[in-house]
């Protein structure tokens, strides 16, 4: 808690006094770039060019989720882990947003399939764990997507009701008995004979989006496609 506090009162100072630098190296951004430069931007390690459909094998036999995607590869103390680890840990709203607007310019240019929704749908996190992070994350990475797509972003259908622990040590077994009954439907008449994309910020396992997606499956007329930010 006290390195979070920390880290958040540094980044508080650098935005006063060089409020336009680079989230990775801290070098100042010149016109044209922001949050992250582009020097960094061509360092990252992104995700395969990966058909949305093929993508979703993780999730067959598990959950309804037809198409998915991520944008980057996350790898342990890599520069994509950094990126996460700012905008889940240390108050960087406008990050989340940007990274999310700037993966989804991408993802139109290259007409994906991602981009054909009606309905943006972020994993909830438990209210709780709201207080203590002060926003969702992944309800920022969706808003970045939603100011490029024009689609509504839904927070009330799906409430998580169950407080998880952290999974990042935990083995997949672990993960999958963590996520059971995490999720609750509050009310779908707002997604009926929708396409539905869940965000979050970090695949893994699947577990997370498997359990999210399994209390939406039963909706009529719902089509479920899932995008994260990164992907282990």
């Amino acid at each position: 808690m006290m390195k979070t506090y920390i880290r958040t009162i540094w980044n508080d100072l650098l935005a006063l006094f060089f409020p336009n630098v680079c989230h990775l190296c801290g070098t100042p951004l010149v016109k044209g770039e922001e949050q992250i430069c582009m020097h960094c931007l061509c360092r990252l390690h992104y995700g395969e060019d990966e058909d949305p459909e093929q993508a979703a094998s993780i999730f067959v036999g598990k959950s309804e989720i037809r198409e998915s995607g991520s944008f980057f590869r996350y790898e342990k103390n890599g520069r994509v882990q950094e990126l996460i680890h700012e905008l889940k840990y240390y108050d960087n709203k406008e990050l989340a947003y940007w990274l999310g607007r700037w993966a989804f310019v991408h993802l139109k240019e290259q007409k994906s399939s991602l981009c054909d929704v009606d309905v943006l749908l972020p994993v909830p996190l438990h209210k709780s764990r709201l207080r203590e992070r002060g926003y969702n994350q992944s309800e920022w990475i969706a808003k970045g997507i939603s100011s490029v797509l024009s689609v509504p972003i839904d927070t009330t259908s799906v409430v998580r009701r169950v407080k998880t622990q952290t999974q990042t040590r935990q083995a997949v077994y672990e993960r999958w008995g963590n996520m059971e009954s995490v999720f609750e439907l509050r009310d779908s008449s707002g997604l009926e004979n929708k396409r539905v994309l869940l965000v979050d910020d970090v695949l893994t396992t699947g577990s997370t989006l498997n359990s999210c997606a399994n209390v939406l499956s039963e909706i009529p007329g719902i089509y479920l496609s899932a995008f994260t930010l990164a992907k282990v």
